[in-house]
């Protein structure tokens, strides 16, 4: 079968591998739809340290189910429309034992720490697998980006008319965008790209500043009547915006870092004891993420058309993500089709 593999930095190519057979207890998918992440784009450009090449990339999932091993419930048939849980979780780490299994110590991420699923066929166990009737395998694609950001927000424990501060309106930050939104809170945007804050107005933002044309401490002064915000969810990953958050969350805040930055952070460590803020990571996302967002999905309330950049085939593939990294600030996801 087809599967797409990157092979170095920089070089992709379409090859051929044998098609998975389905065994006890495992589910077979045919996949339609997977989605390209930042992360691998950045096993593209050679800047992922977690990935060992060549590699399978691809764990946002469309699919819908070709089989069932035996002893797979009744619940999950053939023909089914689904995504993916894309994590691994022990189940003994000290992650896991406290019951946050999406941040299992030894998780192995499809398409980083193990190949993933950018391919035509692949196996799972059952327990990975993620009804989504109702939804097209195009959109389940999108689910588990966006479940990250809701992810977020519950690690934010956002609550109803809260000032949260977004940074970065990608697929992931745009998750928590309409997660803090729908939590009822009031939600500011901040971008560098006006094409992404107007989607993001869209989806649920109140105030949006672009942070290239704007200073972002005063329009956030201005905003929140000089306390600053109540929660920072930083879903960028650079030590500008790392920085951004601590300096704009305001006293006794909560900042959810979601994004990994790739040199080292200078903070003002004063600010952490001053403001005696609460800083929290927050890793992938719990299945009960992934159910909310399927919901909000079948609301219909989404603008989902514009979150699709573009749709290639495998053979695209190299002129897609060259394309993107030349431009990262105007793509939201693109998706192989199968």
């Amino acid at each position: 079968m087809k599967a797409i593999q990157i092979i170095e930095p920089s070089k992709v190519k379409v090859v051929e591998i044998e098609k998975p057979c389905v065994g006890a207890g495992e589910v077979m998918v045919k996949l339609h739809y997977v989605g390209f992440c930042g992360s691998d784009l950045n096993t593209f450009l050679g800047r992922n340290p977690m990935v060992k090449l060549p590699v399978i990339p691809g764990h946002e999932v469309g699919a819908v189910i070709e089989a069932v091993g035996e002893g797979v419930p009744e619940g999950l048939k053939p023909g089914m429309t689904v995504t993916l849980n894309p994590y691994t979780n022990c189940g003994t780490c000290a992650s896991c034992r406290n019951g946050r299994v999406n941040a299992c110590q030894y998780n192995e991420t499809l398409g980083v720490q193990r190949n993933g699923v950018m391919c035509e066929y692949a196996v799972v166990p059952w327990q990975k697998v993620i009804p989504a009737e109702g939804i097209s395998p195009r959109d389940c694609a999108l689910i588990e980006p966006m479940s990250v950001g809701f992810h977020a927000v519950s690690r934010g424990a956002v609550q109803d008319g809260e000032y949260v501060m977004v940074i970065g309106c990608g697929m992931v930050g745009m998750g928590a965008v309409v997660r803090a939104a729908l939590r009822g809170a009031i939600v500011i945007a901040v971008d560098v790209d006006d094409d992404k804050l107007a989607l993001a107005q869209k989806a649920g933002v109140t105030y949006a500043i672009n942070s290239m044309a704007e200073d972002v401490h005063a329009r956030m002064q201005k905003i929140t009547s000089g306390y600053g915000a109540d929660v920072v969810i930083e879903a960028v990953g650079s030590p500008v915006t790392y920085v951004m958050a601590v300096n704009e969350v305001g006293f006794t805040g909560r900042v959810v870092c979601i994004g990994y930055a790739k040199s080292d952070v200078s903070f003002q460590t004063k600010l952490f004891v001053q403001k005696e803020l609460d800083i929290r990571g927050s890793r992938n996302a719990m299945p009960g993420d992934f159910r909310a967002v399927i919901n909000y999905l079948k609301s219909g309330n989404c603008p989902i058309e514009p979150f699709v950049s573009r749709i290639i085939t495998p053979e695209e593939t190299a002129e897609a993500l060259n394309d993107w990294a030349a431009a990262p600030g105007k793509v939201f996801r693109i998706l192989a089709k199968f």
